[in-house]
């Protein structure tokens, strides 16, 4: 097979979770164990970082990964899902794995793969994993698809463990409270491995988190009650700096790493530029100001209106919006703002959320809104709208942004 052939065997095989839902989602990690013994267990050959969270992870093993990288260290990140190419998902040094290097994978194993009946997720974690054994990275940062104690990638024992913050989302799989979903999140941390929680503000849910420390003879760590310096990043929203308090705070609690401090507030101000990071609170254009984010829930909604109100000022805020099918939609909607206008779509996957299915909920928080047949026609239609003093924002959904992103080139 070649480069085209052999993506579109891992895209045919088995459902994978971010396109199609809960066909998708496995209940064990035995398949994980078995590629990883086929794979001659390649996450035993290099050191790792195990990052879960309901949002933020993207943004926080990104800033990991710079501060490495300007550190001198030869840097795997493996994150999910990709926008606009599947290699995003593996990249070493902020290069993405080789178009050869995944037909190879997939060419020597894709036998094996099918009689064991792998999910797409698991065939990635495993080229992943054996793709930064075979360049013999130094550290890799390796990001929960989602959840964390059934994540294909918690077959990893990693040398410090993060939990970005918690939120409900995915509680279809997760479970319907903060408590249930802080138990699977806390499912990454190891014996004895150090633990960084980012942001919790329940007592309950932080119980979970110090329950889930002791039993593990785990160092626990909470980043929002450490004393960080005023840290610059070239991640904009404000939102940013409780993800920041985050990586600084997992910085400084690496072990057998030399991360001087000028390294690490230089590594994060020059993240975008260092691991080729899209999407997160990106500015596409000024006049109208055009910004698009992946955030995906009403935790994320709960960070981000608030900077893009205040971007928007007194001038029209457009919002391009799309969701997958597993979104509580109505709490997302009560979230919004009723001045602004709203172009729907539905992303481009088979678990977007029908335009039809979406508009009655912002009907009934009586917020203006149109329907259009795709995400590039919604910001077609948004752009006409809009003077040169407004805001378009483009979000709901990865896959509104991926859409958007891939129209753009």
């Amino acid at each position: 097979m070649n480069y085209p052939e052999a993506l579109d065997w891992l895209y045919a095989q088995l459902p994978m979770f971010q396109r199609i839902g809960k066909a998708a989602y496995k209940a064990d990690l035995n398949n994980a164990w078995a590629l990883s013994n086929l794979l001659g267990q390649p996450e035993k050959q290099f050191k790792s970082i195990h990052i879960a969270g309901t949002n933020g992870k993207g943004s926080t093993s990104h800033a990991l990964a710079a501060v490495f990288q300007r550190a001198g260290y030869k840097t795997g990140l493996y994150t999910s899902p990709h926008l606009t190419d599947f290699r995003e998902r593996v990249r070493i040094n902020g290069i993405l794995i080789s178009e050869a290097a995944v037909c190879d994978f997939v060419n020597q194993y894709h036998e094996d793969f099918q009689r064991i009946g792998l999910s797409f997720f698991e065939m990635t974690v495993g080229l992943a994993f054996y793709h930064f054994a075979q360049e013999k990275v130094d550290i890799a940062i390796i990001e929960t698809g989602m959840g964390g104690r059934l994540d294909a990638t918690n077959i990893i024992t990693p040398i410090l463990s993060i939990v970005t913050n918690i939120g409900m989302d995915h509680t279809a799989y997760l479970g319907d409270t903060l408590e249930k979903i802080a138990a699977e999140k806390a499912g990454i941390i190891k014996p004895h491995v150090p633990v960084i929680i980012g942001s919790v503000q329940e007592p309950s849910v932080r119980a979970v988190f110090e329950a889930q420390a002791e039993k593990n003879q785990s160092p626990i760590i909470f980043a929002e009650n450490q004393m960080v310096p005023t840290i610059a990043t070239d991640l904009k929203g404000g939102f940013q700096q409780q993800n920041m308090r985050t990586v600084y705070t997992a910085l400084k609690h690496v072990p057998g790493f030399s991360l001087p401090e000028a390294v690490i507030l230089e590594g994060l101000q020059h993240i975008q530029q260092t691991t080729g990071l899209r999407g997160r609170w990106q500015t596409i254009q000024n006049h109208p100001t055009v910004i698009c984010d992946t955030g995906h829930n009403s935790h994320a909604l709960k960070e981000t209106l608030p900077e893009l109100q205040k971007i928007a000022g007194t001038h029209q805020l457009h919002m391009v919006l799309g969701v997958v099918n597993d979104k509580d939609v109505n709490e997302m909607t009560a979230l919004l703002p009723k001045n602004a206008w709203y172009y729907l779509a539905k992303p481009n996957v088979p678990r977007g959320l029908e335009v039809e299915a979406l508009k009655p909920f912002f009907d009934a928080q009586g917020l203006q809104n149109q329907t259009f047949e795709s995400v590039t026609a919604a910001y077609t239609a948004a752009l006409k709208s809009a003077h040169a003093q407004d805001t378009i924002f483009v979000g709901g959904s990865t896959f509104v942004v991926a859409d958007f992103l891939m129209e753009l080139g």
